[in-house]
């Protein structure tokens, strides 16, 4: 398992999709992509869609910036789904002496619930922070594209 923190945007596109029979049929699909501007985040997925493409290509609605900064990605090949996770993190604030918690997002890739589950503990285990598990909840999204440096 892997993580990795960056700036992320959700896409949405539009295009004429080439089929295993040969035929093309439209397509809407959703990805997110690394970028550090908006229209870096349609240059890109631009970019990694021109391989797919066979016809018409549009970037449909607008591109959002996620409310996540962390990805974990795993090497497993049965991992092909993307999970939201909605993590809590308790902190005890010294004044008061109550705890206070502090909602933090994240994307992960699993086969199912039980393996986001499981990757989200993997992480965070390893970590000195207290948290919980608030939601975690299937996307759409197709695949994650990382930016390449250099």
């Amino acid at each position: 398992m892997r993580s990795k923190v960056s700036k992320w945007f959700e896409t949405k596109v539009a295009y004429d999709k080439l089929q295993e029979d040969g035929s093309t049929a439209k397509v809407k699909e959703r990805y997110v992509v690394e970028s550090l501007t908006f229209g870096g985040a349609e240059q890109k997925i631009t970019e990694e869609m021109s391989v797919y493409v066979c016809g018409e290509f549009k970037v449909t609605d607008c591109i959002r910036e996620a409310r996540y900064r962390e990805v974990f990605f795993s090497d497993n090949a049965e991992d092909d789904k993307w999970y939201k996770a909605k993590l809590q993190f308790i902190t005890l604030d010294e004044k008061t002496e109550k705890e206070k918690k502090t909602a933090v997002f994240y994307l992960v890739q699993a086969a199912d619930f039980a393996a986001a589950h499981r990757h989200i503990r993997e992480v965070m285990d390893k970590t000195m922070i207290n948290y919980e598990v608030d939601t975690v909840a299937e996307t759409k999204f197709i695949e994650v594209f990382e930016r390449e440096i250099g």
